[in-house]
């Protein structure tokens, strides 16, 4: 995921023609890797290696075999990166290589909150360690892929409630200007992002979250005190890469992915998250009411 230049002023735009239909969710491709011989083909592949173990050396013929489906293995790959849609990552080949590279010191367990060993600030989450605002999830966790980007493949979240959480992101940052303001995301170069004035903790230009319009699932700051809560009740997982140290140049450490909702209870749940999120890079403290008027049919975007 890269971190580039990104104008932060509100904008508001027609939304894209593609963004405009929004039919039923379209789950993300991520194929498994296999290969399936039939009759003819399993013969031919035995005397192949009959013959190759006849006139090269045996060893030889061993180390062809192994890395013989290497490159049907690495083509599809690099189709499931290309299917996860257009993220922070250029989707090209080279893009496809650098997250391959990164994948190599992903986290190996998304769900166990960060050690957090030195003193931050503000010292205590938004809502003071407390368990009791945050309800468990319904349902086990969806299956998510990738890295940058890094996307929800099933339970698919619900239309409205996605274009209601972007009114209500637009609509705080222009009833508190001085507070927020809404800009394309400073992460994923695309997409609606709500950004802080002022932050006091460093994200990518003061970026509280940022919600993706392919699978409608987002990704945010938080407070470890509040990420540990949001892991534990089921909400959200840790970023692979946000693990501190030198991967801090791509997210921070507190990078979370907090799935889509799939209805209003679950709208609602997600707006204070992203309350505790904008406490965490803001300081402020602040409501997300989403409001009860109908979607618009026409929508905007960055």
């Amino acid at each position: 995921m890269d971190i580039g230049h990104s104008t932060i002023t509100q904008v508001m735009v027609e939304e894209p023609a593609e963004y405009q239909k929004e039919s039923s969710f379209s789950l993300i491709q991520h194929d498994l890797f296999e290969i399936t011989l039939n009759g003819p083909a399993l013969v031919l592949t035995i005397l192949a290696i009959i013959i190759s173990i006849q006139i090269l050396q045996p060893s030889f013929t061993c180390t062809l075999l192994a890395l013989a489906p290497l490159p049907w293995i690495i083509h599809n790959d690099y189709q499931n990166f290309i299917n996860l849609g257009p993220g922070g990552t250029p989707s090209t080949f080279l893009g496809y290589l650098k997250i391959a590279f990164l994948r190599m010191f992903a986290l190996s367990d998304p769900y166990t909150p960060a050690i957090i060993s030195e003193k931050i600030y503000p010292i205590i989450g938004y809502y003071q360690k407390s368990h009791s605002w945050l309800p468990e999830r319904a349902g086990p966790r969806p299956k998510i892929a990738g890295i940058a980007p890094q996307r929800q493949i099933d339970q698919a979240g619900c239309p409205e409630m996605y274009q209601k959480l972007r009114q209500t992101l637009e609509r705080l940052a222009l009833q508190q200007p001085d507070s927020f303001r809404t800009a394309m995301s400073c992460f994923e170069k695309k997409g609606l992002a709500l950004f802080a004035q002022k932050p006091i903790n460093e994200t990518c230009r003061g970026e509280i979250c940022h919600v993706h319009h392919s699978d409608r699932s987002m990704h945010m700051n938080l407070h470890p005190d509040d990420a540990k809560i949001v892991l534990e009740k089921g909400w959200g997982e840790r970023h692979p890469l946000a693990r501190g140290g030198w991967m801090k140049q791509y997210v921070p450490r507190e990078f979370l992915m907090i799935y889509a909702p799939r209805n209003r209870s679950e709208l609602d749940v997600v707006c204070r998250i992203i309350e505790a999120a904008g406490f965490w890079v803001s300081g402020e403290h602040f409501k997300l009411k989403v409001e009860n008027e109908p979607t618009s049919s026409k929508n905007t975007t960055l």
